[in-house]
């Protein structure tokens, strides 16, 4: 396989680990708590949420590792741009779970 073409796979990659991560993050958090109006207590066990969301940020690391070591330097700001919706949808998602781990309750239940 070529550069471009596992670099193209790579890119394919970050964005379905990335949309992973934050719809997991919408279903597992936002969504109950859109419904019932407070977060649903924490359980023992994390959940197969927070488990999906964890192996999809660990699997980031070496899909975007592949993913820079592949990209096309010459031409940087397409690289970058390949880039910026998987990093925004991992921003968001800690985001998400940053208000909700820290703000939310104390306003809600």
């Amino acid at each position: 396989m070529r550069a471009q073409q596992i670099n193209r796979v790579s890119s394919i990659g970050l964005i379905v680990l990335s949309l992973t991560a934050f719809v997991t993050v919408l279903l597992g958090m936002v969504l109950p708590a859109v419904l019932s109006g407070h977060i649903p207590p924490p359980q023992p066990d994390e959940g197969t949420s927070a488990h999906i969301f964890q192996l999809s940020i660990v699997a980031l690391v070496p899909v975007g590792l592949l993913f820079l070591a592949t990209a096309d330097w010459t031409q940087p700001v397409r690289s970058v741009r390949r880039l910026a919706f998987p990093a925004a949808a991992v921003v968001l998602a800690f985001g998400i779970l940053y208000y909700f781990e820290k703000y939310y309750p104390a306003h809600h239940g």
